[in-house]
């Protein structure tokens, strides 16, 4: 199954080392992020888990709940998370699901190739109506930024409430470009902070819920 922008995310029950997770009323009306591991006690993985628990409080404030997923067993989970408390200096402060059936890994595509039984290392931004609005899957080699993670929740969050785009490298707080099927008259009551007109198509506005 191909999991496109704007799908719904695919509905799931499996065990976690918080106990069973069934994934829509365990998101309820909170934003979601999925990520996946290929394989318990990896190098790059367990980094990325301790950076995410450390981050967990910035992913609170924006409504979101974490969730992460290794198709190992729940055991094995179970002592990768000491390991991982030990090394990052963090205990995990979120589920970990025990996907070892890979019924989650093969509902979100997330498995290499036909012969193979690991997971890539994939993301999902999954907003509170179920739908995903961004996929991210990394070689690896490559740890994932969870800073740049947080930097398009933030924009999804703003870009959803507001009829504004951000541009390249925004980060919250920076100006944002206004949406070009907005007219001027109507920009001109929408946005009382004034916007830049550096073309017909691209208007510069202070962030407007700053």
């Amino acid at each position: 199954m191909t999991i496109r922008l704007g799908d719904e995310a695919p509905d799931f029950t499996q065990a976690s080392t918080e106990g069973d997770i069934s994934f829509h009323d365990y998101l309820g009306d909170s934003w979601g992020i999925l990520f996946s591991h290929p394989a318990d006690f990896t190098p790059v993985c367990t980094t990325e888990l301790g950076t995410v628990a450390k981050l967990k409080p910035e992913f609170d404030k924006r409504n979101t709940k974490v969730l992460g997923l290794s198709v190992d067993p729940l055991d094995s989970h179970k002592e990768w998370l000491d390991d991982i408390k030990q090394t990052q200096g963090t205990a995990i402060n979120f589920p970990l699901i025990a996907d070892s059936d890979r019924k989650v890994s093969e509902l979100y595509d997330m498995v290499q190739g036909e012969a193979a039984t690991a997971t890539v290392r994939s993301v999902f931004i999954i907003d509170p109506a179920k739908k995903v609005r961004l996929t991210l899957t990394y070689p690896p080699s490559t740890g994932r930024s969870f800073e740049e993670i947080l930097r398009v929740l933030d924009s999804l969050q703003l870009t959803d409430s507001h009829k504004v785009a951000t541009p390249v490298d925004w980060k919250d707080g920076d100006d944002v470009v206004i949406l070009p099927a907005i007219s001027d008259e109507d920009a001109d009551a929408m946005f009382p902070k004034g916007y830049k007109a550096v073309r017909p198509y691209l208007r510069i506005t202070p962030q407007p819920n700053k």
